[in-house]
This record gives C-alpha cells, sequence and structure tokens, in this order.
C-alpha cells in the first residue's frame, strides 16, 4: 500500500510503501555496515518530490526523493547515491552543520550542487528555482556545505561500495546525469573553485580514478535486487503520475510485470476498478503467493467498497510478511470496514502487532483508535490518537489527548505513562516554538 505521511514542517510528504522500504533495506544493508553505523538505527526515506535529490537532515535516516528514484535506471545507482549520503552522515557532516542549515535539512545530492553552481554562475532566478524543487531552503542555507565535505562523501562513499562488493559503475551514470542537466542549465563547467560544490564532471573524474582501480568494478548488479528495483520504480509511477502519463510510458501490450503494476495503480486511481482487478489478478497468476501483490489485489477491493472480498488477500499478504506494519495495517482496517463485530477482536490483534513492530505508522493508530472506540475503551482510543498526532507533528492535538487518555487511565500503568511521556514532549515543543517568537 502506497501511502503519503504528511509532514508539516517541512511541507513534504513521505512516501511509505511496505515493497518499497523492503527494498531499500536491502539495497542499504552493506552500505549501512560499511559506513560503521548499525542497520536498525539508519532508515531511506522516500519523500514525495519530482526533482532528483537526496538529503540526510541531522539524524542518521537517508532522504531520497521520488523524483531520484524515477531518474534511475538501475537500483546500483541509487545505492551510489545513498553510499554517498552515508558518508555525510559518519563523517559527521550533518552534526557540525549550523543550527539554521540543520532546520533546513539541506544536505542533497542536486539541489545544492546545481543550485549553487547556478547563482554563482549568475543565473539567480534558475538557482532559486532547483532550490524550490528541493527543500525550499534559503540561499543563505543551502550554501551549508563545503567543498571538502562533498569531496571526502564521494570518497568515502567510494569505499563503502567497494566494501560492499558493490560496483561504483552506477554512481558515475548518475553523476553523468547530473551532468547533463548542468548542461541544459548552461551551467559554466570551468572556475568552479568560488562554488560550495564540486560540478559532477570534477566528480566523476575523481571518482573514476578511484573505481575502475576497484575491484568490485566488473562486478555484474544483483540481478534479484535490480528486476525488484524496475517493480518499485513502476509501482511509485503508476501512484504519483497522471494516469495519462503512466499509460503512455507503459502502454496496453507491454505484459511484463513492472507494466502491469504501473497500470494497476493507475487505473485504481482513475477509478476503474475492473480494469485495475484485471492487472492485479494477472500479476497474481505469474506470481499467487507474492504478498504485495495480493496486498495489491485486496487494496483494489476494499477501496472498491467491498472488505469483505478484501480479507482473504490481506490476511495473507500479512502472514507472508510477518504483520508487516502497513499491510497489517491495511489488513486491520478492512476487518473493521466489514462493520462485523465479529472481525473486531482479530482487528484488535493485528493492529497492536502493526504498531508494536512500527510505531511510526498514523494510519494503524487512527485504526487501532477506532476499535478502541467501538469497545467503549475511550482512554485507550485517546492514546492512539495522541499516538497519531505526534508522528504527525500535531503537537496540540497530541497534547490534548494525552491529557484525555491520563485522565482515564490507571495511574503509573504503562498506558499512563506513555500518555504522560506524550504529554510532555508536546508540551516542551509547543514552548521552544513560543520562546522562538
Amino acid at each position: 500500500m502506497l501511502a503519503m505521511l504528511a509532514q508539516p514542517a517541512q511541507a513534504q510528504s513521505i512516501l511509505r510503501d511496505a515493497e518499497t522500504e523492503e527494498l531499500l533495506r536491502d539495497m542499504s544493508r552493506d552500505l549501512i555496515i560499511a559506513a560503521g553505523l548499525r542497520p536498525g538505527n539508519v532508515n531511506v526515506v522516500v519523500i514525495n518530490d519530482p526533482s532528483i535529490n537526496a538529503f540526510v537532515a541531522g539524524t542518521q535516516d537517508v532522504y531520497i526523493h521520488s523524483g531520484l528514484i524515477r531518474a534511475a535506471d538501475t537500483a546500483n545507482e541509487v545505492q551510489g547515491v545513498i553510499a554517498h549520503e552515508l558518508g555525510h552522515i559518519a563523517l559527521g557532516h550533518s552534526i557540525t552543520r549550523s543550527e539554521a542549515g540543520s532546520k533546513a535539512g539541506n544536505i542533497s545530492i542536486l539541489s545544492l550542487i546545481l543550485g549553487a553552481a547556478a547563482i554563482a554562475a549568475g543565473a539567480g532566478e534558475a538557482g532559486m528555482g532547483i532550490m524550490g524543487l528541493g527543500q525550499q531552503a534559503a540561499m543563505s542555507q543551502f550554501l551549508s556545505h563545503t567543498r571538502a565535505e562533498e569531496a571526502s562523501a564521494d570518497v568515502v562513499g567510494a569505499k563503502y561500495l567497494s566494501q560492499a562488493g558493490m560496483t561504483g559503475r552506477g554512481s558515475i551514470n548518475f553523476f553523468k546525469k547530473l551532468q547533463n542537466l548542468e548542461f541544459r542549465l548552461a551551467i559554466p563547467q570551468n572556475n568552479s573553485f568560488g562554488r560550495s560544490h564540486p560540478l559532477s564532471g570534477e566528480r566523476i573524474t575523481t571518482l573514476q580514478s578511484i573505481y575502475e582501480k576497484d575491484p568490485a568494478w566488473n562486478k555484474p548488479l544483483d540481478q534479484n535486487i535490480e528486476q525488484r528495483f524496475k517493480r518499485v520504480k513502476a509501482k511509485l509511477e503508476g501512484f504519483i503520475l497522471e494516469p495519462r502519463v503512466t499509460f503512455r510510458d507503459y502502454p496496453e501490450y507491454d505484459e511484463s510485470i513492472p507494466a502491469r503494476y504501473a497500470r494497476a495503480y493507475a487505473w485504481h486511481k482513475s477509478a476503474y476498478p475492473d480494469k485495475a482487478m484485471a492487472e492485479a489478478e494477472a500479476l497474481l497468476a505469474e506470481e499467487p503467493e507474492n504478498p504485495y501483490f495480493l496486498e495489491l489485489h485486496g487494496q483494489i477491493l476494499l477501496e472498491s467498497g467491498k472488505p469483505d472480498e478484501a480479507l482473504e488477500s490481506l490476511r495473507k499478504a500479512t502472514y507472508l510478511t510477518n504483520s508487516h506494519s502497513l499491510i497489517a495495517g491495511l489488513f486491520g482496517h478492512a476487518l473493521i470496514a466489514t462493520e462485523d463485530d465479529a472481525n473486531m477482536e482479530e482487528a484488535e490483534k493485528v493492529l497492536k502487532a502493526a504498531v508494536a513492530r512500527d510505531a511510526r505508522n498514523p494510519f494503524a493508530w487512527y485504526q487501532l483508535g477506532v476499535v478502541y472506540g467501538h469497545k467503549g475503551d475511550e482512554p485507550r482510543a485517546s492514546l492512539a490518537s495522541a499516538e497519531r498526532y505526534v508522528i504527525q507533528g500535531n503537537a496540540p492535538l497530541a497534547m490534548r489527548h494525552a491529557g484525555i487518555a491520563m485522565a482515564g487511565l490507571p495511574e503509573y500503568s504503562p498506558d499512563w505513562i506513555r500518555a504522560q511521556d506524550i504529554a510532555i514532549l508536546a508540551r516542551d515543543y509547543l514552548e521552544r516554538q513560543g520562546n522562538r517568537r
């Protein structure tokens, strides 16, 4: 289930999807280990933004724009970007920046590179346009990285790829894409010493000399990862693009799995459930045990007003993914949508497992609150609402619902303590915001 999670503070949205997150974990795991970080502590997060960009923002998370995934031809190209961003994290660049730069969260692979270069070349309007596609940072903030930091992140990123046994060809190919954009923007390719970011041509020259000496340079790409990447990319495009664009890029005579995947989402988004279902059933005919095809099949039925018919596919998908939070949340929603009291107990069990596995899922918290409300357990319904509002960055409502929960829960019980923690967190945030005005 592709879903968007709004992030008001950044005016951006996070795209969440079980299959995509699983792929990104598998793509980045060895790179994270090579960087000396723990895979469980690093998330690769997809931002719904059409620009070709990636950044880190003061945590151990790597943010990749949907536009970058669409621009990449291979998973290996994306791995090169991830390796570079992990370099910024491991080298502490996100920690040493100024507070203003940290708030902007704008260590980026492209927006800063091209934005800085364009403005330095005199194309101020074009430069600010590029910045607008990225994190919409102020001009004084986007020059936060020094050339030395960029160069060192490139070098350690190459080291991580080598240690992970991954070729650097994708990294070179991606920088060539950036170089082509620089040419299209008529950015001068000489005298870049006054800019904060080296131009892509310089980076290609430096990195190619490193990568070509590496034993992994001629290593074949991981075909399992690459095939999964094609599916995820098609699925993403079906979800975020205008349907007419999807149907142009993935015409009906193309019966490949990625094409069917893209069209299924485009038909579903266009309110043609029969056509969407035909594509989903064709996918399941190819791979009956694929949990993500089952998830899609169930989602189409559920959102077409047929929750009872969706249960079998979603129950199986939940089982096959070991109660992945996003899929389990969708299954819990389907159980509730049947409006059958007999399904409420299973819904509660499924949704509790979902938030236990991933507490960052506001949709699952919302559905769990519905279950508690149905049972008449208003304090825990309010606690679920408080959890949801914390994730969504709504401190006033988080504090309000945490207070309601505390008033009805046994004092010092685990749920009461959690509600208290949320209330304190929300209050501290609001006080800090008030002091800044």
